[in-house]
């Protein structure tokens, strides 16, 4: 049976109650969470929210599709193109070790015009190859996630990237 990761939507601030129901069933689920310092008028509090608001991955087979959408807050499979979006596990890899590394990161679903293609020659994320884009003074790297139309923005040092 082929496993992929497919891209289920969530209903709105549910990821993490339908990431723990879908393994709970034993299926294997990725839900990238960051840390986010939130400011209210008496104090401030470190929150944990999903990297993509109301994505998740979930690694299962197209037959197994319909099952998953009968977890309670469960709202659909992301499609491109009339076919079922996956995303590859690579990909999956990479969100994890940018996520590990704890380096500040940022989604970005704008249409970024493709930069050079550049790899990481040092620090945390040393060896990944994606885009350098430019934006404002700064260099970014980019990961691209087509499967959900996302980028993912990381700030590098012009010096940890090599031109590939």
């Amino acid at each position: 049976m082929d496993l992929n990761w497919f891209v289920l939507y969530t209903t709105s601030r549910a990821e993490k109650k339908v990431a723990q129901r879908l393994q709970d069933q034993g299926l294997e689920v990725f839900l990238p969470i960051v840390e986010e310092l939130r400011q209210w008028s008496d104090r401030k509090k470190k929150v944990q929210k999903a990297l993509f608001n109301g994505y998740l991955f979930v690694k299962t087979s197209k037959p197994n599709l319909w099952q998953c959408l009968q977890t309670p807050g469960a709202v659909k499979f992301v499609h491109f193109n009339g076919e079922h979006a996956t995303v590859r596990e690579e990909e999956i890899k990479m969100i994890k070790r940018i996520l590990e590394t704890g380096v500040a990161v940022e989604t970005d679903n704008s249409e970024i015009e493709p930069g050079e293609k550049v790899k990481i020659i040092g620090g945390a994320l040393e060896g990944m190859s994606g885009e350098c884009i430019n934006k404002g003074n700064k260099d970014y790297f980019i990961i691209r996630i087509p499967g959900i139309n996302q980028n993912l923005v990381v700030n590098i040092p012009r010096k940890f990237l090599e031109v590939i």
